[in-house]
C-alpha cells in the first residue's frame, strides 16, 4: 500500500446539525415529546472532510459559512480535525444548518436549511493534478459542475441528495458514490464509469458501467448515529483507492470506517488512521496489506 498522504480537497457544504434524539420517528403532523437536543458540527462535506483528516488524508476543505457563532464553530471544529480551512468562506448569509430527528434504532430525518451554502463560489480556487476533487450535491449544481471542469486529478461525486444528473458530469466523474436509494433514484448511474453503492448491514459493492466487479460485507455494529456514516465511508473509499487498495479491499476498509462512525453519535466522529483500518480488514479476510 502506498504510504504517502493522498490529498483530499472537499467541495461542500458546511452545517450546524440539530439534532433531536426521540424514541421514534415522528408522522406527519405528530409531535413526539421526550427528546434530547443536542448540537454538532455537520453538512456533508464538511463530515467528508473532517472524516479524511482524522484518517490521515490532507485534506482541505473548500466551503462556505456565516459570519456568525455558528460559522466559527464550525470552522474550529474543522481545524480541530486537522483540515485546511483556508478556503472556507466567511458570507453575510447565516450558516447552513441542518435539522435532523434521530431514533433509538439510528434512522433519521433531516431538513437541511442552505444558508451561506447556497452561495458557495469557486472563483479564484484552483485544484492540482494530485488532489482528488470529492464533491456531494448539497450544494448548487453550477457549483459542483464547476468543480468537475476545474479538478485536474480524480474526480468524486457523493450523489447525495439524489438527483438527476447532467450528462457532463457524470462523464467528468472517474468515481460516483451513492447509497442503495439513490442508486434506484438515478437510473443514469447504470451507466456511469464505476460507481460505488453502500448497502447497510449487507454492505458495499462496485459497479463498472453497471456491472458489479466487487463487493465486501458490512461489520456488525451497535447503532448509535447514521447521520455521518455515509460521509466517513466515502472520505474512506477515497483514501484508500487513492493508497492503491483494489476496489474490493478498499469497500471493505471503507465499511470497516462507516461501522465505527455509526456506532458513534457524533456527525463528525473520532476515527482511528487508514492504515489501522488496512490491517483490521486484512485480518478478517486473512489477507496480507
Amino acid at each position: 500500500m502506498n504510504t504517502t498522504r493522498p490529498a483530499v480537497t472537499v467541495v461542500g457544504s458546511i452545517n450546524l446539525d440539530l439534532i433531536a434524539t426521540a424514541e421514534r420517528l415522528p408522522t406527519a403532523g405528530e409531535t413526539i415529546g421526550g427528546a434530547v437536543l443536542s448540537e454538532q458540527p455537520g453538512g456533508k462535506g464538511a463530515n467528508q472532510a473532517a472524516a479524511a483528516a482524522r484518517l490521515g488524508g490532507s485534506a482541505r476543505m473548500v466551503g462556505a459559512v456565516g459570519h456568525d457563532a455558528s460559522g466559527q464553530r464550525m470552522l474550529d471544529a474543522l481545524d480541530a480535525a486537522g483540515v485546511d480551512t483556508f478556503d472556507v468562506a466567511v458570507l453575510p448569509q447565516p450558516t447552513g444548518t441542518a435539522l435532523i430527528v434521530v431514533d433509538r434504532d439510528g434512522e433519521n430525518q433531516i431538513v437541511v436549511c442552505p444558508g451561506a451554502n447556497a452561495h458557495l463560489s469557486l472563483d479564484g480556487v484552483e485544484f492540482g493534478p494530485e488532489e482528488t476533487v470529492l464533491c456531494q450535491l448539497e450544494v448548487g449544481l453550477e457549483v459542483v459542475l464547476e468543480a468537475a471542469r476545474k479538478a485536474q486529478g480524480f474526480f468524486v461525486l457523493n450523489a447525495a441528495p439524489a438527483m438527476d444528473l447532467p450528462a457532463e458530469l457524470l462523464e467528468r466523474c472517474d468515481l460516483v458514490i451513492v447509497n442503495e436509494s439513490e442508486y434506484a433514484l438515478i437510473p443514469t448511474l447504470a451507466e456511469a464509469k464505476l460507481v460505488a453503492v453502500t448497502y447497510g448491514k449487507d454492505g458495499s459493492a462496485m459497479f463498472e458501467h453497471g456491472r458489479k466487479v466487487a463487493e465486501a460485507p458490512s461489520a456488525a455494529v451497535s447503532v448509535a448515529n447514521t447521520v455521518g456514516a455515509g460521509d466517513a465511508f466515502c472520505a474512506a473509499l477515497v483514501l484508500a483507492l487513492g493508497s492503491g487498495l483494489d476496489y474490493s479491499r478498499a469497500l471493505a476498509v471503507a465499511n470497516a470506517v462507516g461501522a465505527d462512525a455509526v456506532g458513534d453519535p457524533s456527525s463528525q466522529p473520532d476515527l482511528a488512521q487508514l492504515g489501522h483500518y488496512v490491517e483490521r480488514t486484512a485480518a478478517a479476510s486473512g489477507a496480507s496489506s
